[in-house]
């Protein structure tokens, strides 16, 4: 079979090599040129394997869809990419075009599904491979697969598993092309409970000590992708007139007597910090512009930190 992969990110390099591994051709990688500088990148990872590379935006222009019949691809496959398929390009292939998604549907549509769904409280995620439409991550589903999101899991680790958890169900749909393509599962959303998140971070980025600790943590946590840049950035507090980002914490299990806010204990790097019911224990903090530091080296026994505004 012919394959065009359409990919970024991690998950799109993961993707590109597994594929390449197979018995069918990769007919191109559709993807953003790189960046001096900027690490690893899809389009570094198909030239080293002898792959043609396009720009990624070509997926919005309707002529690519004579592109893609001339070139007689058989799937499309979407792996993290964010630019908005074309219609005409989405009926383009064989067989037909598929996105990898990072999360449960029709429940986390959208963007930053794995950090939605910790910034929730959700105990389970999941990762689905869906039979491309003109409204975003709307399409039936193929293929999906379930797991337990860790106490400690945080939004660069969790959509690492989504990665790792996704990439074998797209070479099960590949087999399952090749073999039958008719045999491809196609069962409808149920868009009635479809929540679709956008580019928006919740509350503003702005942390409140009056929330219960669980809800602060899991709020960090969502935002935490170190050492990259997080989407969301980090959940912001003010402290002697500045914004102060919360990088890492965690729960103490020990109910708060004082005041949200109040600066408790300090020891081992680390800062305790008065939340809605608990002490939280605040491990890594950042001033502003500054550099990350030990929240026990910069903060205060004391002080009241303000909520983020």
């Amino acid at each position: 079979m012919n394959i065009l992969l359409v990919a970024e990110e991690a998950a799109g390099i993961m993707a590109l090599r597994a594929l390449a591994r197979t018995e069918h051709r990769l007919v191109a990688a559709l993807t953003a040129e790189p960046t001096r500088g900027g690490g690893s990148t899809v389009a570094a990872a198909a030239a080293a394997l002898g792959i043609p590379v396009l720009p990624s935006a070509r997926v919005r222009e309707p002529e690519t869809a004579d592109w893609i019949r001339a070139q007689e691809i058989d799937l499309l496959l979407n792996v993290h990419s964010l630019y908005v398929v074309h219609p005409e390009v989405l009926h383009g292939p064989r067989i037909g075009s598929f996105n990898l998604h990072p999360g449960p549907l029709p429940e986390y549509a959208g963007l930053n599904a794995p950090s939605w769904a910790i910034y929730h409280g959700e105990s389970e995620h999941a990762v689905t491979v869906h039979w491309m439409a003109p409204e975003i991550d709307a399409g039936p589903i193929a293929y999906a697969t379930s797991f337990a999101i860790a106490e400690e899991d945080t939004g660069l680790t969790l959509s690492a598993r989504c990665a790792r958890e996704g990439v074998p169900l797209l070479l099960r749909l590949v087999e399952q092309a090749a073999a039958n393509p008719a045999a491809i599962p196609r069962r409808p959303q149920d868009l009635t409970r479809r929540r679709y998140f956008g580019r928006e971070v919740p509350n503003g980025g702005r942390l409140s000590w009056r929330w219960p600790a669980r809800e602060v943590v899991n709020f960090v946590r969502a935002s935490d992708y170190l050492p990259f840049p997080s989407p969301w950035g980090h959940p912001r507090a003010r402290w002697r007139g500045q914004d102060l980002y919360i990088l890492k914490a965690a729960l103490t299990g020990q109910p708060a007597d004082r005041p949200a806010g109040t600066v408790g204990s300090l020891g081992g790097g680390a800062a305790t910090v008065a939340a809605g019911d608990e002490w939280l224990r605040i491990e890594r903090v950042r001033l502003d512009d500054e550099l990350a530091a030990a929240a026990g080296e910069l903060l205060v026994r004391g002080d009241v930190l303000e909520d983020g505004r």
